[in-house]
């Protein structure tokens, strides 16, 4: 009885509640990452990659509170996730963007399951708080293929080309 009642205070699944706990997870482990990125963009003297990336990371971790604070507005209970291996080295700024991009990706594919189990499980409302993060997750893709297709347009060559790089990554976020 005292269980039935307790459920009758959370609008939210005990599976959603684990999947959206999984979110939070991923979204905290992707701010790390990003944070991990622009320390190395720090250490090469790519001042322009490490503003996007703090950038980056700080929007990861509002991410990562939206989700906290909806499971426990829901009347859930959000897990504070552990964060563990985290990479700091990478082999160059492409390497960089191009795991950035991939991770965006890993993201948007999260999200999407996300909004099919709360479909599968009528959870409209759910559903409907998960909108904003596709659209969000659509931006982000964007933003890092923009990246990733500065290599391919202004080339490697030489340092001055990666400087190029770098100067056009600081204007990447101000399209969308």
């Amino acid at each position: 009885m005292m269980k039935d009642l307790v459920r009758m205070r959370t609008s939210i699944a005990e599976d959603m509640q684990q999947l959206l706990n999984e979110q939070i997870k991923i979204e905290a482990a992707s701010s790390a990452k990003y944070l991990a990125m622009a320390s190395w963009c720090a250490e090469q003297g790519f001042v322009n990659s490490e503003a996007y990336l703090m950038t980056q990371a700080q929007e990861e971790r509002e991410h990562m509170i939206k989700f906290f604070k909806y499971v426990n507005e829901a009347g859930g209970r959000a897990i504070s996730p552990e964060v563990a291996h985290i990479p700091h080295e990478f082999e160059s700024l492409r390497d960089i963007f191009e795991t950035a991009l991939e991770q965006e990706i890993g993201v948007t594919n999260s999200i999407y399951k996300l909004v099919e189990a709360a479909r599968k499980g009528r959870d409209f409302i759910t559903e409907h708080f998960l909108q904003w993060f596709v659209q969000e997750q659509m931006e982000e893709e964007v933003n890092a293929r923009r990246a990733v297709q500065l290599f391919d347009i202004i080339g490697e060559e030489s340092g001055f080309h990666i400087y190029q790089i770098d100067k056009a990554i600081g204007k990447v976020r101000k399209q969308v």
